[in-house]
């Protein structure tokens, strides 16, 4: 069992497919099964299963790729340890984030941090919170920016910048009375991020409290998001950092609702017990010194 092919089991057991692994891999597809074939004959049971066009991990494969995660994630970070011992500022950076904070909140910022420490290698993988969690946890990232981390998953999240929560609609929206209440809005298009988004779950929630149950549309990228409520799709429950500019260009118009914004804050998240060292640990410090740290 070697690093390599436990890199190219869980690249397949994420992607899905042989030709998935593959392409992402640089690699062949008889490079792919014969890995996982060597593997296969190594712990002496089957750890994948055909499902139409497509693999599916056995029992004893979902065990595999937990572990590989944890191994890989290990194994670099033992690399960049070694590397950061003799010079702090060659260290790197593993970065997961949630799209929002991604997108809008975290250019900027390692911007200004490379300007400060510009031989640290840096990498951001985004996506929605159940990634960052998986990837923290599987040691994929080293910090993870987000909202607050959930209890019992073995985290510890410090507030380092507001998120308010506006809705926004089209600029030519015009509501009855302002603030209106969020009942006012219940014949209009209600824009959800996808499944597994800590947005989405927060706008569940809030229509859930209004007692409002609208139709709703599913766009998976706050960018299409923004899009879709400028060309007068509907209304959208969403960071103000993620509409911000589109406000201000006067592309789409943050709405006055009772109760809202919802007062939020980006975390800078860690595992508990694992304080970060080196490249990290200075990342997350310039975060906690370059933003106003509120935690409502």
């Amino acid at each position: 069992m070697t690093s390599n092919s436990l890199r190219v089991f869980l690249e397949l057991a994420r992607s899905g497919s042989v030709g998935g692994a593959a392409a992402r891999l640089h690699v062949t597809q008889p490079a792919v099964t014969a890995a996982v074939r060597a593997l296969e004959r190594e712990l002496r049971t089957p750890l994948v299963a055909r499902r139409g066009r497509g693999i599916v991990l056995t029992p004893a494969g979902e065990v595999l790729a937990g572990y590989a995660a944890r191994v890989l994630g290990l194994l670099e970070e033992t690399r960049d340890a070694v590397e950061e011992a003799a010079d702090p500022e060659r260290g790197r950076v593993r970065l997961a984030a949630v799209t929002t904070a991604g997108e809008h909140v975290l250019p900027s910022l390692i911007r200004d941090f490379r300007a400060l420490h510009p031989g640290v290698e840096m990498s951001l993988e985004v996506g929605n919170r159940s990634l960052v969690w998986e990837r923290l946890r599987d040691r994929g990232a080293d910090v993870a920016i987000a909202g607050r981390p959930p209890a019992g998953l073995g985290f510890a999240g410090t507030a380092f910048r507001p998120n308010h929560l506006v809705v926004a609609g089209p600029p030519s929206m015009v509501l009855a009375r302002e603030p209106a209440r969020p009942a006012s809005l219940a014949d209009a298009t209600w824009l959800l991020r996808e499944e597994g988004s800590g947005t989405r779950a927060t706008a569940e929630e809030f229509l859930t409290g209004a007692g409002i149950a609208p139709s709703t549309l599913t766009i998976g990228s706050n960018g299409a998001i923004v899009e879709s409520v400028a060309a007068g799709l509907g209304v959208t429950l969403i960071s103000h950092d993620a509409v911000r500019r589109a406000e201000a260009a006067g592309e789409v118009r943050v709405l006055p609702v009772r109760g809202l914004p919802l007062r939020r804050a980006w975390h800078v998240v860690t595992r508990s017990g694992d304080e970060p060292r080196g490249a990290p640990a200075m990342f997350r410090a310039f975060l906690l010194r370059a933003s106003v740290a509120t935690d409502p």
